[in-house]
């Protein structure tokens, strides 16, 4: 029997090896895992910043197509696992019957995030401030030195406001399950933002679950919680019988 595969999206001011720790937890289990970069993304975390912006030109379209060319790509249609606006891609994708199943981790709701919320670059103060504020302050410094990288101009003036590709098809009954995640103390993406996004599912007969994780912000899935977060995917996919 083939193993499951799984796709990971990373999210704004990340690199793809922020996903290391869940690379390494959903292999050892036997999913096929899959952690592509973004389109022209640096192979490292050092290099992304010394490019100072990143790939300018990647807006919120080539970033979708990206992801639905991978996806496409496998002979069996894999679960999307997305942080951030990764969480947006992952549930626009599955809104287009793309995947097996999608987990948006604390996902961007596209123009409703204030532009002030967006800069390209962050220091470990607003890090800390809009990322990683429920931790210590000693852990938001290694976060944000092993993990900050700039964020594409273009994609930013894309998330500041409406765009297309931030439609989602929630009332799709034909779409995978989908499972929602926020923090209850995240500063960028808030609790009640994730919990709006999942009121917009309950006229459709799929399968929508949402999770909260309390006393959790936007750093859940790279700070030393991760592994809670982890651990309950891998619950909430083996309920609905994805297993690797």
């Amino acid at each position: 029997m083939n193993p499951t595969p799984i796709v990971f999206i990373h999210g704004v001011w990340l690199h793809a090896l922020s996903w290391e720790p869940w690379d390494e937890r959903f292999s050892r289990l036997g999913f096929a895992v899959s952690v592509p970069g973004w389109p022209g993304e640096p192979a490292t975390v050092a290099e992304a910043r010394r490019l100072q912006g990143g790939p300018r030109e990647v807006g919120l379209d080539a970033l979708t197509e990206h992801y639905a060319r991978i996806v496409r790509s496998f002979d069996t249609p894999p679960v999307i696992v997305g942080h951030s606006v990764g969480g947006l891609i992952a549930q626009h994708l599955l809104g287009t019957n793309l995947g097996r199943a999608a987990v948006a981790i604390a996902p961007v709701p596209a123009g409703q995030v204030p532009r002030e919320r967006w800069p390209a670059t962050l220091d470990a103060g607003l890090f800390r401030r809009l990322f990683a504020n429920a931790v210590t302050e000693e852990e938001s410094a290694r976060l944000f030195e092993r993990h900050a990288v700039p964020a594409p101009s273009r994609l930013l003036a894309d998330l500041g406001g409406p765009h297309p590709r931030a439609d989602v098809d929630t009332g799709n009954t034909a779409r995978g399950p989908l499972l929602l995640i926020s923090g209850q103390e995240d500063r960028l993406v808030p609790d009640s933002a994730t919990r709006a996004v999942y009121k917009l599912y309950g006229d459709s007969t799929a399968v929508s679950s949402l999770k909260q994780f309390p006393d959790r912000a936007h750093s859940l899935v790279v700070d030393s919680g991760w592994r809670a977060v982890a651990d309950y995917v891998l619950l909430w996919l083996a309920e609905r019988g994805i297993r690797a």
